[in-house]
């Protein structure tokens, strides 16, 4: 509750000016213009307001419903050859609004705030809908909603099947996660071309999912192999962001494992900026061509599956581990690592922590996680796309894991 009423009538005044404000400049002029403007949507929010001060949400209810018929009587009488609704909605919801704010001051002027924007918008709006948007990007919007909203939270979230290895939900969360960062990469192409769209939405899908990033780039590149160079740079790009990731993970678990292994993932992260910033030099578009039309956001088949290869190596790793046994924290962390490098990297990092291993004993088993985790990629790369983007792609991922253990090896012999 409000602590004054002349606060919240106040708060309500100032979002009917708002609105209004946004209503006034589109309205028009001369005998054609819109009935409601500045001064209707202020007096409709501090009508709401005053209702809700006097009486309550029943009076605030009656007070809405004439608002509701005087809108419905100067539609009918003074739409025009405009049949949109928008004022007239809007005009309904302000004086809501302005009875909000008698309860919750901060809701009703954020609220009042998003309808004006909403109002300002129309042109923007209206051009992307209309011009940008493709009726293929829409329905992958659709796809991507129904795989959100309808099928991950009925997944059961708990471990099944065999060696309890897979968990339904999480392995339904990568697939919306590869289905965002194909739609991602696919806004930066639009955005900026396919040259430094895609690096760029590799760069940063990376830090979510090197792997799963890595497996987008491949379906990219299966799908519009002009852009091989490009999705090759996105994923090499992605694998520099796993070694700036797990090196922010050490700095903030066990800062002396960081300063044994900063030269390894100082080298490994060189060695992939460089890899894919010579095919981002090299992914120039040939004179003479056009811009490609505007494809699907993602493929829904190629990140199924993607999905699918994850199942499998967690259902591998689960059995190395029954068979194996936990022989050893670097066994464990190669077996881990084929699924995710952060997680063996965090629980090493915490045994270091608690005085339970020596940060020099740290070095090999997370290096060790990250190399399984490489050919993890690889095998993803394998599974969603080219044999051309393989061959591309894998002499960096290679690379970069070589020059890290090679800058170790010295340390070792000693």
């Amino acid at each position: 509750m409000v602590s004054s009423p002349w606060f919240g009538l106040a708060a309500s005044l100032g979002i009917g000016l708002l609105i209004g404000l946004e209503r006034e400049r589109s309205k028009g002029v001369g005998a054609g213009r819109r009935a409601a403007g500045i001064r209707t949507f202020a007096l409709a929010s501090l009508l709401g307001a005053v209702a809700m001060h006097l009486g309550g949400e029943l009076f605030l209810a009656l007070v809405t419903a004439g608002v509701v018929l005087l809108a419905t009587l100067s539609y009918a009488r003074d739409h025009g050859d405009d049949p949109g609704l928008t004022t007239e909605i809007g005009l309904i919801v302000t004086p809501l609004l302005g009875g909000l704010a008698m309860r919750d001051t901060s809701l009703a002027a954020a609220l009042g705030t998003a309808i004006a924007v909403i109002f300002a918008l129309k042109i923007p709006l209206h051009s992307f809908v209309t011009r940008s948007l493709t009726s293929t990007e829409m329905r992958d919007g659709l796809v991507f909603a129904v795989a959100t909203l309808i099928i991950w939270p009925q997944l059961p979230d708990h471990y099944l099947g065999p060696f309890q290895a897979l968990n339904p939900h999480s392995i339904w969360f990568l697939v919306i996660l590869i289905m965002a960062i194909g739609a991602c990469g696919h806004i930066a192409t639009r955005a900026l071309g396919a040259r430094f769209g895609l690096p760029i939405a590799g760069l940063a899908s990376g830090f979510v999912s090197s792997t799963a990033t890595i497996g987008s780039m491949a379906g990219q590149a299966a799908k519009a192999p002009e852009s091989m160079r490009a999705a090759v740079a996105g994923a090499s790009f992605s694998t520099l962001a796993t070694f700036i990731q797990l090196a922010i993970l050490l700095a903030v678990l066990s800062y002396p494992t960081l300063l044994l292994l900063a030269p390894s993932l100082t080298v490994g992260a060189a060695v992939a900026a460089l890899y894919g910033l010579g095919f981002v030099l090299h992914a120039t578009t040939p004179e003479g061509t056009t811009t490609p039309e505007p494809g699907r956001a993602f493929s829904a088949g190629s990140t199924l599956g993607v999905a699918s290869m994850v199942a499998v190596m967690l259902v591998v790793s689960a059995a190395l581990r029954h068979w194996l046994g936990e022989g050893g924290v670097t066994a464990g962390s190669v077996v881990a690592g084929f699924a995710d490098a952060h997680a063996p990297t965090i629980s090493i990092a915490a045994l270091v922590t608690s005085g339970k291993m020596p940060p020099q004993d740290a070095v090999v088993p997370i290096l060790a996680a990250m190399t399984s985790n490489s050919i993890a990629k690889i095998a993803m790369s394998v599974g969603a796309g080219s044999r051309a983007f393989v061959l591309r792609i894998t002499p960096g991922i290679v690379g970069s894991m070589a020059a890290a253990w090679a800058i170790l090896i010295p340390a070792l012999l000693k």
